[in-house]
């Protein structure tokens, strides 16, 4: 089965919203548009944490889909991204969009956990989501996202679009990667790793789900 992966840009307070410009997404009143720029620098591996989508299929909102399709493929093939993005597949969910117009661009059916899991369990490369905060709440608490490179940029926004909003599925992460820019861009790769495991910090006493699972164990027939 493949994978279905997420990245995304992060202010330190969790907001995702219009990264990249001004313009990219003012929804809601959104004023601080392009909360990225001046952190950039060569340590920044755009491929090496699925932005730029190589050797994957991606998986679209319909926010980010329509950013996408308004810019992508205007540029030159030159721009590598541009040149992977534009002949990509990808799939968007949209309960509003009924056409679409960037090339191999597919509308997922119906009930989108459902289309996930089938595009999941197809033959083919894995899946790239990128931005789509929307998406990514709705998937989340499906437990189908296998890996969520997150990069966390110095600053704090206030208002906006979060990465994992009210309806989030409480769970834990493994990190397996991490790296800082000379800028303080945290660049984070997690991936989920089972339930919460509460507790006091101080006490000597097991959690109520570290006494059930040594519980388990222990009836356990050998």
């Amino acid at each position: 089965m493949r994978k279905l992966i997420v990245s995304t840009f992060a202010s330190l307070d969790g907001i995702v919203q219009a990264p990249g410009g001004p313009e990219e997404d003012p929804t809601d009143g959104f004023t601080l548009g392009g909360w990225m720029f001046g952190y950039e620098d060569n340590s920044m591996d755009l491929s090496a944490a699925g932005f730029d989508g190589k050797d994957r299929e991606l998986v679209l909102g319909r926010r980010t889909y329509e950013i996408f399709e308004a810019y992508w493929p205007y540029q030159s093939d030159d721009n590598a991204i541009a040149k992977i993005f534009n002949v990509t597949r990808k799939y968007v969910a949209s309960r509003t969009l009924t056409t679409l117009h960037w090339h191999n661009s597919t509308l997922l059916q119906g009930d989108v956990v459902s289309a996930i899991i089938a595009l999941k369990a197809q033959p083919g490369p894995d899946l790239q989501i990128i931005g789509s905060s929307h998406l990514v709440q709705t998937l989340q608490p499906a437990a189908l996202i296998d890996e969520y490179n997150v990069w966390t940029f110095p600053v704090v926004l206030g208002q906006g679009k979060r990465l994992f909003g009210e309806t989030a599925k409480p769970f834990a992460l493994r990190l397996v990667r991490s790296n800082v820019s000379t800028t303080g861009v945290v660049m984070s790769t997690y991936v989920p790793n089972g339930e919460i495991r509460s507790g006091a910090l101080g006490s000597d006493e097991p959690s109520d789900q570290e006494l059930a699972r040594r519980k388990k164990i222990a009836n356990k027939t050998w």
